[in-house]
């Protein structure tokens, strides 16, 4: 299981460095946008981005609730 994590966060983290050009083409593009543009453009953004945001957050809750130590009584 644990390799499995590792593979997994491995690749995440290395198609982040492969795409991270993106976001300067993006900010170039807002630029020359019209105030309701730009917001249109962070507003897609943040859509794409909340289902992973989402993802990772619920897997590292379950990881932190399995693994956290036992309580005294």
């Amino acid at each position: 299981m644990k390799r499995i994590v590792l593979t997994v966060s491995l690749l995440v983290t290395l198609v982040g460095v492969s795409i991270g050009q993106g976001c300067a083409v993006c900010t170039k593009a807002a630029a020359g946008m019209d105030d309701k543009s730009a917001r249109g453009l962070n507003g897609g953004i943040i859509y794409l981005a909340f289902l992973p945001l989402v993802f990772m957050g619920t897997l590292g809750f379950i990881w932190w609730r399995y693994n956290r130590p036992p309580q005294a009584k």
